[in-house]
């Protein structure tokens, strides 16, 4: 199986080859640190503020809680308007949103209300980036392959994102690293603009339907279709149980006697397991392999969980929570499946909504595994969250396998031959 242009099938080297991938990439990048920078310094600006443990870590809650809404209410601005349009404005609207932060006279109500804004517009932002990969690269393995590195930037930052905000708060004030974030939006959006074709939207609004009315009415279609259902599914349950050790990894290093640097090492194994295997399949691996390991993947990746139940030490914890993450894999697989069940009509609802969910149900885990912790305890916690991962996933697997010739035999939207 090879692409249209002849490539091999294997290896990232040939997305880069891909200009308006290029731009993407490097926009992604800005965005990234933006984001970064703006959640570590929005997080010290209002513990500065007020002394308050619970509205710093406000400060990091809420860019989690309000993605539902942008994800539903909104998702509709993903097909209704130019994409390129979209992202531009997005990164200008969250230019607009931090800038405000860097006043001296900004109140907590201000600050807080701000960061919910831009977690309103993160998952437009990130549905019609999506969609966009699929028009730039294709709906196939170059997709794939784009989709994974954009995840593994995302993984980096979590390892080194934190830590570089850290340093940078030592050397200026939280209000001035926050102009930093304005200026990397900024340079994201002119990224966009210079770096992408114009393409046209891809649906008009039907019968002048507003926009939220045509949003819900999409995620409506796309949640009515059986297939798409349990691949979002797929993408969904598992991130909601592997959140567990990394939320409860404080309390747990602290039974260990781990210290800050045990915690550190704890929080990174995960993301340093999800590159290595997002790295090994994207590069390694063929499309038809990748869709062949999905399934057996997602059924196995939580099962290091319950090696917890033993209450291991540090290395040995270390070595669960990096085999579990190597089985992230599975998502290379997940992706190809996904743009192909997905009328190219509703791709950017349903990318947006993919990414709404995602984040939401992170959050949900994370409170789960708080309130089951404090009955359970902290090991017994994360094993149980891979017994009862490893089933949901088990059963979702299932269910995907029964529905597989569901979107088998659907006209390919731009050449209107048959995908299989």
């Amino acid at each position: 199986m090879t692409d249209t242009l002849g490539a091999p099938p294997t290896g990232y080297a040939r997305v880069f080859a891909v200009r308006e991938f290029r731009a993407v990439f490097a926009a992604h990048l800005l965005s990234l640190l933006g984001v970064v920078v703006a959640e570590i310094s929005l997080s010290v600006l209002v513990y500065d503020l007020t002394g308050s443990p619970l509205l710093s870590a406000l400060a990091f809650a809420l860019g989690f809680l309000p993605y539902v809404v942008g994800g539903t209410l909104l998702a509709g601005v993903a097909d209704r308007f130019p994409a390129r349009r979209v992202l531009v404005l997005c990164d200008l609207m969250c230019a607009a949103c931090v800038l405000p932060m860097t006043l001296p006279g900004a109140q907590i109500g201000v600050l807080l209300g701000l960061r919910c804004a831009l977690a309103v517009v993160s998952p437009v932002f990130a549905g019609t980036r999506m969609a966009t990969l699929a028009d730039i690269l294709g709906d196939g393995d170059l997709f794939v392959l784009g989709r994974s590195l954009l995840r593994i930037v995302s993984q980096g930052a979590l390892l080194a994102g934190y830590g570089v905000g850290g340093l940078l708060l030592t050397v200026v004030s939280p209000r001035h690293a926050l102009l930093i974030t304005v200026v990397t939006f900024c340079a994201s959006a002119v990224l966009l603009r210079c770096g992408t074709r114009r393409r046209p939207a891809r649906a008009a609004a039907s019968g002048g339907n507003a926009l939220v009315t045509d949003s819900l009415k999409g995620a409506r279609q796309v949640l009515a279709d059986r297939r798409t259902r349990v691949l979002l599914l797929l993408f969904w349950v598992p991130p909601m149980f592997a959140v567990v050790p990394e939320a409860l990894a404080a309390p747990y290093a602290d039974e260990l006697g781990a210290g800050s640097v045990g915690l550190g090492l704890l929080m990174c194994a995960l993301p340093v397991g999800t590159i290595a295997g997002e790295l090994w399949a994207g590069a390694r691996l063929r499309p038809a392999a990748r869709e062949r390991i999905a399934l057996p993947l997602v059924c196995v990746t939580l099962l290091p969980y319950v090696g917890y139940a033993l209450h291991p030490g540090p290395a040995v914890s270390l070595l669960l929570l990096f085999l579990s993450g190597a089985g992230s894999a599975y998502t290379l697989g997940l992706d190809q499946w996904f743009v192909r069940a997905v009328p190219e009509e509703l791709r950017g609802r349903a990318m947006t909504l993919l990414t709404a969910g995602l984040m939401t149900i992170q959050g949900v885990g994370m409170a789960l595994a708080g309130i089951v912790a404090e009955c359970a305890g902290v090991a017994w916690t994360v094993a149980g969250a891979g017994v009862v991962g490893a089933v949901c996933c088990a059963l979702l697997a299932a269910e995907a396998r029964r529905t597989a010739g569901a979107g088998a035999a659907r006209p390919n939207a731009k050449t209107g031959l048959t995908t299989m």
